[in-house]
């Protein structure tokens, strides 16, 4: 079998999802397919097209990265990466070409061939047995909520992301690839006691990104005027059992990043439970420092709105990097006991410095994440790990409350009248204002 398809786009083509329906014979046993399009720049604006694919049962793979040519080959054992290996059911496909970046000044043309062979195929691996791991138990555990792989745009394998994880000693580490679930295959295989490996993809859409942590199925992230909306689709996760996260909301968009802005107004942040404040290098070209205010305004609209960290990490990193990581109480080290930690903001971000806040109002305790009653409280800071010459600041909505010399390590304690604040968080900042470190809030009980 082989069919072809070409066709032109130009500007008006841009944010589309193009279909190109093909018939695979009964007895196939490989697929090729060749995606080629034409410029691939135009006026120093990269063109983006992604290929996205189905067979008749449904999701077999995704390739969005970028490059003028996309080759992919699936056959029972193997596939190229973000694409799923296995059987090639005979019937109705469909290539779908996503639309990215037409970039305007020039037509862009493009042709897609697809071919089918009978050819023999080596069978299967069988699939390893999930090795028996220890899970400790209560505790902080520090890592990353998003990184990328070659099963997308990223530079690495997955083995490399791991050590990489393991060179910086952190806890846990999760897969999220964009627009394909490929990289989740035999994902409990991974985990080693050293090192939690845990799930998910980055909805990478055409008006903002977002990450679904913790699921394993395919999360369709087209969105359609009038069939399907974002907050349709945070709700699936959550019935997932997964975790919605707005990502780098305030980072750059087209045509430099294409779709990376948050444009969705009824998800400013809507029913989201998280928002990824601290996007790789606190000072890199994510706009972290507006994306941290954005989420103080949110808290100020009374919203519980956990703020999470994300390397967003594509490749090997200097070893002088120092970018966000998520530092989060769990009840054991576990994706699930991980992610409703998260849900519940007992966490905080840090590029190195510990930081813990407690709060205690009459007889309640709480961590980071809890509600305080009303009426007066205490709120204790504790910190280690601290270069030279940082700021401890206390924030309450929104606004700088006190500012304190942080030795490397130390304690700091605020009295707050009832009714001062809805909520308060504590940031440690170098001499220069960089953040290194700011915890999710404590909350206060509003009036009854």
């Amino acid at each position: 079998m082989h069919t072809a398809f070409e066709g032109v786009l130009t500007e008006r083509d841009w944010k589309r999802h193009i279909s190109h329906p093909f018939e695979v014979p009964a007895g196939a046993t490989r697929l090729f397919i060749r995606l080629r399009f034409d410029p691939p720049v135009i006026d120093g604006v990269k063109n983006m097209l992604c290929l996205s694919l189905f067979d008749p049962a449904g999701f077999r793979g995704a390739g969005h990265r970028s490059g003028a040519q996309h080759d992919v080959v699936i056959d029972a054992a193997n596939a190229t990466p973000g694409y799923l290996p296995g059987s090639l059911p005979s019937g109705l496909w469909d290539a779908v070409i996503d639309t990215h970046m037409v970039a305007p000044g020039a037509p862009c043309r493009y042709t897609l061939e697809i071919r089918a062979t009978d050819e023999p195929v080596a069978e299967p691996a069988p699939v390893p047995t999930v090795p028996s791991v220890r899970t400790p138990g209560r505790g902080w555990r520090r890592g990353d909520l998003h990184a990328h792989t070659i099963h997308s745009d990223g530079d690495w394998d997955i083995p490399d992301l791991l050590a990489a994880a393991r060179a910086r000693r952190l806890d846990f580490v999760t897969l999220t690839d964009h627009n394909t679930i490929s990289q989740l295959r035999n994902i409990d295989m991974l985990t080693t006691d050293d090192l939690l490996v845990m799930g998910g993809m980055e909805l990478t859409t055409f008006w903002g990104h977002a990450l679904s942590l913790g699921t394993r199925r395919w999360i369709d992230w087209r969105i359609r005027p009038g069939e399907r909306s974002m907050p349709q689709i945070a709700a699936e996760i959550e019935k997932e059992g997964g975790l919605f996260v707005i990502a780098h909301p305030l980072a750059p968009g087209d045509p430099s990043c294409t779709g990376c802005d948050w444009r969705y107004v009824e998800m400013m942040p809507g029913a989201a439970h998280a928002v990824e404040v601290w996007n790789g290098l606190w000072n890199g070209d994510s706009n972290n420092e507006a994306a941290l205010a954005l989420w103080y305004e949110w808290l100020n609209w009374g919203l519980h709105l956990t703020a999470t960290a994300g390397t967003d990490a594509h490749g090997q990193a200097p070893p002088e990097a120092r970018p966000g990581f998520n530092v989060v109480y769990a009840a054991r080290r576990d994706e699930a006991a991980i992610l409703r930690a998260v849900a519940h903001g007992r966490l905080y971000l840090s590029s190195g410095p510990a930081l813990e806040l407690t709060g205690v109002s009459g007889d309640v305790n709480v961590m980071i994440g809890g509600m305080l009653p009303r009426g007066t409280a205490t709120i204790h800071a504790h910190w280690r790990d601290v270069p030279a010459n940082a700021r401890l600041r206390l924030i309450a909505d929104g606004a700088q409350l006190s500012e304190d010399i942080a030795t490397p390590a130390g304690k700091r304690t605020w009295n707050l009248n009832e009714g001062a604040a809805q909520w308060c968080v504590a940031e440690i900042r170098a001499a220069n204002g960089e953040l290194l470190a700011v915890t999710n809030p404590i909350y206060f009980a509003p009036e009854e």
